[in-house]
């Protein structure tokens, strides 16, 4: 599992350790890697679109969830899905 958002890598390590996240967090300044994915702003373009893919070993997209809220519905949904695919 990777996260990607376009903060600093200095944002991303306070956040993961303070989360104690067991995955990394990449940076993407640029949205770049967002974009290749399909991840547009939101809300008025104000605010980053919130997506959790859940991409395979073949660099299928086997699950996307996308909601401004409900963030713990993200979790639940792509482990919902990891625990469903064959690793």
């Amino acid at each position: 599992m990777i996260g990607v958002s376009s903060d600093s890598v200095t944002s991303h390590s306070n956040f993961a350790q303070k989360q104690e996240l067991p995955f990394p967090i990449l940076s993407d300044p640029g949205d770049r890697v967002r974009q290749e994915y399909g991840v547009r702003p939101a809300a008025f373009g104000l605010l980053p679109g919130r997506v959790t893919l859940v991409i395979d070993k073949d660099r299928r997209i086997r699950h996307i969830y996308r909601s401004m809220l409900g963030l713990r519905k993200h979790v639940r949904s792509a482990l919902a899905t990891l625990q469903g695919m064959d690793t």
